[in-house]
């Protein structure tokens, strides 16, 4: 039996999949259990294809995987979406009495079980709950025992009423009765449990746990896919500290809201997908013109335009670091990780503050909806360091008065960071504009003073570099001759293909970039090998490009733009490929 057990469910949106799938991937975490989702889902409210799948082991897992092992197909289609990752001995779980079933054809090799899924959901109670007696056959599929299933279905349902958790729970019985009274047979699979306890989350979940953590008191946002996890996180546990989610009419509102907050001195946050950062642009400028400390997060989905917004895709790397118009100092912070998404988050707020610069908190659609389990102390909150920079109190305002007692808010400091005052500060009070200004905020058009706001600004990111650590994350063999390099999500699904490649005979030094702009300084590493290879999921390789701007040598580049996420076995693959020189014969990655 391998290792790992991967299990999935499918149908059309509407039919229950996402809250079955994390049902089930709840009870595997609270089961001792790895657990690493991925979830397929249409643009739309019903309709369309959707699955939830769920890869499972004792062992830590990072990505998914090229291979099936039971499938919970709610419609013919979702098995042949699946049929490439199918192999023989996966099980087929489905309603073989629904009338668009009753045709279906299990592939040689498999094992198909027909289980009256919205009858026996009849029997418990109502038909709306088949795919629980799904989940219950499944279980006996995978030896899982059932009762690991309750504690999630009372989580689920819970709030419903006694009444309906039992019937649920009635409901997983019989598919689980169904399976060992009709089919006499012994399946490959013996789900192992485990005494550990571990937190199950996805990379919205996290960022906003970090935020709240971070002391993000005000939220404004508008919903859009994948970005509006965030919001619903926050909602109703920013306010346990004293903090305010505003869901405003759009884009524009939200980034404006969020300054209005920062400027009065909470610590603000907004977050939305591409097409929200191009209406934002312009309220960026005017975030870093007048040195109001920002988080802006931008959760990315495949574009252009409305594109496609539920698939993934890292296409905005270079709006984050270029757009806007004007020269526009940021900083640009990319998690790697579900559980970086949280302490990345952190560091954006103190980035903000320390420097009074708006900051890029660049996430993306894979990030978003993947939940995995981590420890615990993985979230130690005792570990978040809070630093709102040079803020200064009635003690301390007086040294930052000019010659006739006006607070100077742009003070052209030689590390480029001038003092802050919330408003309420004695002698503090002063204005600021999106207009060029002098130390006092006043609106001026003075060459003189144009030149030393304009350094003042830019010398805050060079004062950043030199006081923080913009390092990388390093996996593998540290002394191989093949380094490949990415960013953002791709880091899990990569480390496992380090296995794969070690397997193959291939030994790969990884470095994951979690800082776009500041960001390390990879010359040494990159003449140090024969071979570099930077993956990432857009088609023209934007972060390829970057670090060919900065070392000026050519790289390899292995590039996903067909809306999915890279898979651990893929990726080994397709990098061998680029070192061999084989075609990668897939025309969604491209390996130039």
């Amino acid at each position: 039996m391998p290792e790992d057990l991967n299990w999935a469910i499918g149908g059309e949106a509407g039919d229950g999949i996402d809250s079955t799938g994390k049902i089930f991937a709840q009870a595997l975490s609270r089961a001792g259990r790895h657990v690493f989702t991925s979830k397929d889902f249409a643009s739309r409210i019903r309709g369309g294809y959707t699955a939830y799948k769920v890869r499972t082991s004792v062992d830590r897992v990072e990505s998914v995987v090229d291979r099936l092992d039971i499938l919970i197909a709610l419609t013919e289609r979702t098995i042949d979406e699946n049929m490439d990752e199918l192999h023989e001995g996966s099980v087929i779980i489905y309603d073989g009495e629904r009338s668009t079933m009753q045709d279906v054809e299990v592939p040689d090799g498999m094992i198909g079980l027909s289980v009256p899924l919205q009858r026996l959901a009849e029997d418990a109670g109502g038909a709306i709950m088949a795919n629980v007696v799904a989940l219950g056959a499944a279980c006996e599929v995978a030896q899982f025992p059932i009762e690991n299933l309750d504690e999630s279905l009372n989580k689920r349902f819970g709030d419903k009423g006694e009444a309906i958790v039992e019937n649920n729970k009635e409901a997983a019985r019989l598919g689980q009765q169904h399976v060992q009274e009709e089919y006499d047979h012994d399946f490959d699979y013996d789900i192992e449990t485990t005494d550990e306890d571990y937190v199950l989350l996805n990379g919205d979940e996290a960022i906003g746990m970090g935020a709240i953590a971070a002391g993000c008191r005000f939220y404004s946002g508008y919903p859009i896919t994948p970005a509006t996890d965030v919001m619903e996180y926050m909602t109703g546990r920013v306010e346990q500290y004293g903090g305010k989610v505003v869901q405003a009419e759009d884009e524009l509102s939200a980034i404006n809201m969020a300054l209005g907050a920062a400027r009065a001195g909470a610590r603000a946050m907004t977050a939305t997908s591409g097409p929200g950062i191009d209406l934002m642009t312009e309220t960026f400028g005017l975030v870093a013109t007048t040195e109001t400390p920002l988080v802006i997060c931008d959760v990315m989905r495949s574009g252009p335009s409305t594109g496609m917004p539920t698939k993934q895709e890292q296409g905005d790397l270079n709006m984050t670091l270029y757009g806007g118009h004007g020269e526009i100092p940021r900083f640009v912070v990319a998690p790697t990780s579900v559980s970086e998404c949280f302490w990345k988050t952190v560091e954006a707020f103190n980035y903000a503050e320390k420097y009074q610069t708006p900051v890029y908190l660049v996430s993306d659609l894979a990030l978003a909806v993947t939940e995995q389990t981590f420890p615990p102390e993985v979230f130690d909150m005792d570990e978040v360091e809070i630093d709102r920079g040079k803020v200064v109190d009635e003690d301390e305002v007086d040294s930052w008065l000019d010659e006739r007692g006006r607070f100077q808010a742009h003070f052209p400091s030689a590390d480029g960071v001038s003092p802050r005052a919330f408003p309420g500060t004695t002698d503090g009070a002063h204005m600021t504009t999106g207009l060029e200004h002098d130390e006092l905020g006043r609106r001026t058009e003075e060459e003189a003073v144009r030149l030393e706001q304009v350094e003042k600004r830019q010398r805050k990111v060079e004062t950043a570099k030199e006081q923080e650590e913009w390092d990388y994350r390093e996996f593998g063999d540290s002394e191989a001759d093949t380094l490949v390099i990415s960013w953002g999500s791709n880091e899990g699904a990569m480390r496992e293909a380090l296995g794969f490649l070690e397997e193959r005979g291939h030994d790969v030094r990884f470095i994951s970039v979690p800082y776009i702009f500041p960001r390390p300084d990879l010359s040494a590493e990159i003449e140090a090998a024969d071979d570099v290879i930077v993956v990432e999921c857009n088609a023209t390789g934007q972060f390829a490009d970057v670090i060919e701007h900065d070392v000026l040598e050519r790289v390899q580049r292995v590039n996903k733009y067909n809306g999915v996420r890279f898979k651990a076995d893929e990726l080994a693959t397709e990098i061998e490929n680029t070192l061999t020189g084989a075609d990668a014969g897939a025309t969604e990655v491209e390996a130039e």
